[in-house]
């Protein structure tokens, strides 16, 4: 595998990382909107099968929000960054 195909290679690996992550983004929006309009609705279905507290429930949603921000960030923008960053630092040496 020469330069040009291991560069064209990371830039589809970036290009994957960057989806992945913008794809993340929409999932903690939908969460959070479908959290904020149907949080009692969603609460009410919940309390029937676990005993939560209104709450717990809010913690359990504000807790698993945070956990896919801080993931969708450490395993898809961090390498996606670093790889651009490389493919940058590549192309202006000599």
């Amino acid at each position: 595998m020469n330069a040009d195909e291991m560069s064209n290679g990371l830039d589809v690996v970036a290009e994957i990382l960057l989806r992945c992550f913008l794809f993340s983004l929409a999932l903690l929006i939908v969460w959070f909107m479908s959290y904020v309009v149907g949080g009692d609705w969603i609460y009410s279905i919940h309390s029937k099968w676990f005993d939560l507290s209104k709450h717990e429930f809010a913690l359990m949603n504000y807790y698993g929000m945070a956990l896919v921000k801080l993931c969708a960030i450490v395993f898809f923008l961090l390498p996606y960054g670093s790889i651009k960053l490389m493919l940058r630092k590549k192309n202006f040496s000599p």
